[in-house]
């Protein structure tokens, strides 16, 4: 089957490549001509339009921006999508979108999957993403011999939008848990403990999680902060979770305060720092950021 891609940035990027490593002969496109100049001397095929590759792909791969660019997108190749084609939407989207979207494929006789993404640039250049999948598991079961080249884990959470409910959730912990973390790191060198050992001590007890493990070692202690992800972008994922809570009638008292830290108090951050940078929020004063 041919598989296409549509949104080459540094997720789908990294996925075209891998798809091409295994000799799938992908078919991409993205708005940006530089990028997909990039994708042709990788080994892609460069589709002159998103409507021509969705002409020619039986498996259509979408790596976009937001909701609102996923609901732009099928709007223009709804009418060249192959029937029993299938859409995998890897973007950080919302569960309406995806229900709407899915509602509309299975009309014209296709289906649309949600399928977040969970591990940045570098993981996509790997192949050992995690993806969490939402829709007909038929549907998921056809995806496997792809989803076995760009990932490495893959969790299937229920039926549609599913997949974009359990992401957003996933990014609300991490986006928590960086400011709790950078909190704890603070209270413990008051008290005259190194963010080393403090950090060694927290993942060998019940206060672990997946940044005092990898994103304070890797990105925050080195000073690096580049892991490839943004400030707005994880703001805008911050939005999505008090989207997702208020209209699903969900408080999340506990969150609110955190994500005003990431909407209002850490304006001094821009949007296009690493999101690791949140942990600067405190420091007021620093205009080099």
């Amino acid at each position: 089957m041919q598989v296409g891609v549509i949104g080459c940035g540094n997720m789908g990027g990294g996925m075209v490549r891998q798809l091409v490593a295994a000799g799938m002969s992908p078919i991409c496109f993205d708005p940006n001509q530089a990028t997909c100049d990039l994708m042709r001397s990788a080994g892609a095929e460069v589709a002159t339009s998103a409507l021509q590759l969705a002409s020619k792909a039986q498996i259509i791969i979408l790596s976009l921006p937001k909701a609102a660019v996923v609901e732009e997108v099928m709007g223009q190749i709804m009418t060249s999508i192959q029937p029993e084609s299938i859409i995998l939407d890897t973007s950080t989207s919302d569960p309406a979108t995806s229900q709407k979207m899915a509602a509309l494929s299975i009309a014209q006789g296709s289906q649309f999957i949600d399928g977040p993404v969970s591990g940045g640039p570098e993981a996509a250049n790997a192949g050992t993403m995690t993806m969490l999948l939402g829709g007909d598991v038929q549907a998921i079961d056809a995806l496997r011999p792809v989803l076995d080249v760009i990932t490495a884990k893959t969790v299937v959470v229920g039926g549609s939008g599913a997949g974009h409910a359990a992401k957003i959730a996933n990014n609300m912990l991490c986006a928590a848990n960086l400011v709790l973390v950078a909190e704890a790191v603070r209270l413990g060198e008051a008290s005259g403990v190194s963010a080393k050992d403090l950090l060694a001590g927290i993942n060998a007890g019940s206060g672990r999680s997946g940044v005092s493990e990898v994103n304070f070692p890797k990105w925050v202690l080195s000073d690096a902060f580049d892991s490839g992800f943004t400030m707005g972008l994880m703001r805008k994922d911050v939005g999505l979770a008090l989207d997702l809570a208020k209209s699903s009638g969900v408080d999340v008292t506990g969150f609110s305060g955190i994500a005003d830290i990431w909407l209002n108090q850490s304006d001094h951050v821009a949007d296009t720092a690493d999101f690791n940078e949140i942990v600067k929020y405190a420091d007021k004063d620093r205009t080099d950021v």
